[in-house]
């Protein structure tokens, strides 16, 4: 979770892609990265995988810099076991995000894994 007042946690793991492209879109580096575990992981389809909060939100700093923004699309009803669930989201391209998270001690949920792109 972040130390931000008024930064919203993910209180189930549908959330938190809302979450993201709501910070994303006001340039909330540090908010988006509050939505990963400290030893996160993203697969950006690049050769090697963004590891850990310090490498997350330089790729963050990097996309919000550039002036892109994340796109809503449909989200699909997360697959929960237990303290994991699977999460998804088809975009208006086609392409399907999928990302693991898990519930934390205080009920709240984080990413563990993050894949921009299902197909390559």
């Amino acid at each position: 979770m972040t130390d931000q007042p008024g930064c919203e946690p993910a209180r189930d793991p549908q959330d938190l892609e809302r979450l993201l492209i709501d910070r994303q879109w006001v340039g909330d580096i540090d908010g988006m990265v509050a939505l990963f575990e400290p030893n996160a992981v993203i697969d950006t389809g690049a050769a090697e995988f963004t590891r850990g909060h310090e490498a997350i939100r330089t790729l963050f700093e990097t996309f919000v810099a550039s002036g892109r923004k994340f796109q809503r699309g449909e989200q699909r009803p997360a697959a929960i076991n237990g303290d994991l669930a699977l999460t998804s989201t088809r975009l208006a391209d086609g392409s399907i995000t999928s990302e693991v998270a898990r519930r934390q001690a205080d009920g709240t949920w984080l990413w563990v894994i993050d894949r921009y792109s299902v197909a390559w």
